[in-house]
């Protein structure tokens, strides 16, 4: 039994090593994960403004499709005053 026993420890060292660089290196990978998820990369940036750009163009096209149906409706109140 014994002879198992120290047969086995030079297999258990690998995993014990492995063991301790996990443990050592789980506050790192918490502090990368906590970074990433409380920062926005260029990419993400990009998106958010691209998105922002279109909503606010949809908004401004149908603003300028609404003034053009009450002008074409009442041409007296428009700016115009054709």
């Amino acid at each position: 039994m014994r002879i198992l026993i120290l047969a086995a420890l030079p297999l258990l060292g690998g995993c014990l090593a492995k063991t301790a660089i996990g443990v050592a290196t789980a506050p790192v990978k918490v502090a990368s994960k906590m970074v990433d998820w409380t920062t926005t990369s260029q990419d993400e940036a990009d998106r958010n403004y691209g998105r922002k750009m279109r909503k606010q163009e949809a908004r401004e096209g149908r603003e300028r499709r609404e003034a053009e149906r009450r002008c074409r409706r009442a041409p007296e109140t428009c700016g115009g005053g054709r």
